[in-house]
Parts: structure tokens; C-alpha cells; sequence
């Protein structure tokens, strides 16, 4: 059997310690607490995992992550749409639907000339130049 990890609450990789069931059964007190201080342990038939006693702070936590609703997808996505609507935008939009494949490699060119910094630009010309101080 492969061991198992998961990602806990607090972002660590863990190791799930793996238990037979019969042993789960005739020690569920203990397999509980095991479950509760390290927040995991895979229950296994014959080497196989078959199920995974969770501590409740590890359930809410997965819970929490899943339960993303339309509603809170809909809150975050329409004022990033409406954002997007203003006349600016659509002329930008439009302009870039429009653009020959030339014109986009000059505005990409240019765009990406005005994102370094003058002190960069200066050090690469060096460096290429072979005209380091």
C-alpha cells in the first residue's frame, strides 16, 4: 500500500497513519484521539484504504473550501464583468479583436519595454554590451 498524505488546515503535507479495520473496531477510542491530534487516519480492509476518520476541525476546513456557492461566484464575478464594460475597456477590446497579428507583436514590444526599469534596461544593454563598470 502507498502511503497516504493530505494537505491539513494549515497547509502542511501530513502523513495519514493507516489502521486495520478490525483493530478500528475493537479501538475506536483510541483511533479516535489519534484521528483528533493528527487530524487524520485512513481505516483499511486487507492493505486497502477503505475509508478516513477526519477530526471535526479537518472537516470544517473541508467543508469551508467546498463550499463555494453560485452566489459567492456570482459577487465575485460581476463587478470584475461590470469592470470590464466601461468604454475603455470595449474600445480595447475591440481595438485587440481588430489588430493585425504585426500590430499586436508592436503593442506586446512595447508593452513589455515600459515594464522594465530604466536601471534594468541600462544594466542588460551592459551585460550584453560587455560594458560592465
Amino acid at each position: 500500500m502507498s502511503k497516504l498524505t493530505f494537505r491539513n488546515s494549515r497547509g502542511e503535507l501530513v502523513a495519514v497513519p493507516a489502521i486495520a479495520a478490525t483493530k478500528a473496531k475493537n479501538e475506536f477510542g483510541a483511533i479516535l484521539e489519534q484521528a483528533n491530534h493528527g487530524g487524520a487516519v485512513a481505516i483499511t480492509r486487507h492493505d486497502t484504504p477503505k475509508a478516513v476518520l477526519l477530526s471535526y476541525e479537518e472537516f470544517t476546513s473541508l467543508v469551508k473550501e467546498r463550499s463555494h456557492t453560485l452566489d459567492d461566484l456570482s459577487a465575485a464575478f460581476d463587478p470584475l464583468l461590470a469592470s470590464m464594460q466601461i468604454p475603455t475597456a470595449r474600445k480595447g477590446v475591440d481595438a485587440a479583436f481588430k489588430a493585425s497579428p504585426d500590430e499586436l507583436g508592436r503593442a506586446a514590444v512595447k508593452a513589455a519595454r515600459k515594464s522594465h526599469s530604466p536601471r534594468r534596461t541600462r544594466a542588460r544593454r551592459r551585460l550584453t554590451h560587455g560594458t560592465l563598470p
